[in-house]
């Protein structure tokens, strides 16, 4: 009985030393039946499902997401919402939550970056390969969906590369803003758009990954850096971390380049 009680804490150390990140002041029973609740960008749906699992297969903690618009995150961790880690398409507004106190001290992590293509159904008459830039003005095209500039980055950055192709002007009056980016790709997934300018993480998921992707260059836009970070008011502070830092772990790294994502320049 001696020797079959002693391998519990062995095993709880290696699973921290196999994560890089999970704090050995935790053990594997600690960790377990816990929930850290993650506010995420809309971007990262199909990724944090991902990361999500690998980490509750291994720790037995389960990650509960909400995803939205960075802006409308930050707003609302402003007011107490009530969250463990915020992961932004943004790491400004991880950034100013610190400056204002809502950030654990030194818990603020570069993730990943972003990356933004054009993407249109695979049936248009557009060939959207061959045009690039020029598929947005063609007829064809009535409507162009973005995400709200205002609330999220891969809007900004959408229209940063718009006016840096010298387009801007000529399709401003085509454009439809979703509240995130998973809103904007509905609205050119469903047809309401007939090409839209998306997160190639989006691009990638299941419903889309059919469709036809022009990857928009990096240089054309601001670099969408995105950062995340554990919150003053966490409940499961222990847990959120360890999962934070799985996210910045070599598998985690991993996960979010399948799913589009480049690794920041941290890493």
């Amino acid at each position: 009985m001696i020797g079959h009680g002693n391998r519990r804490p062995c095993a709880a150390l290696t699973l921290c030393v196999a994560l890089g990140a999970l704090p050995c002041s935790i053990s594997l029973l600690q960790a377990r039946a816990q929930r850290v609740r993650v506010a995420a960008a809309a971007d990262l749906k199909f990724a944090m499902e991902e990361l999500g699992k690998d980490f509750e297969e291994k720790t037995g903690t389960k990650i509960d997401v909400s995803y939205g618009s960075s802006g409308n995150f930050f707003s609302q961790l402003q007011n107490g919402a009530p969250f463990d880690l915020f992961f932004s398409a943004d790491v400004a507004y991880p950034r100013k939550l610190e400056a204002q106190g809502f950030v654990e001290p030194g818990t603020l992590r570069d993730y990943a970056l972003g990356r933004i293509v054009i993407w249109m159904p695979n049936d248009s008459s557009v060939d959207l390969a061959k045009e690039g830039w020029h598929a947005l003005l063609d007829r064809a095209v009535r409507k162009i969906a973005i995400a709200n500039p205002e609330l999220a980055p891969y809007g900004r950055a959408a229209a940063s590369a718009l006016k840096k192709a010298g387009i801007y002007n000529q399709v401003e009056a085509k454009l439809v803003y979703g509240e995130n980016i998973s809103q904007a790709a509905q609205f050119v997934q469903s047809g309401n758009a007939q090409a839209g300018i998306i997160a190639l993480s989006l691009a990638f998921s299941p419903g889309m990954k059919d469709g036809k992707v022009w990857e928009i260059p990096p240089e054309m836009h601001p670099r969408i850096e995105q950062g995340a970070a554990l919150l003053k008011n966490a409940r499961n502070r222990s847990a959120a971390l360890a999962f934070l830092n799985f996210v910045k772990s070599a598998s985690g790294i991993k996960i979010l380049e399948q799913h589009g994502f480049s690794a920041p320049a941290s890493n």
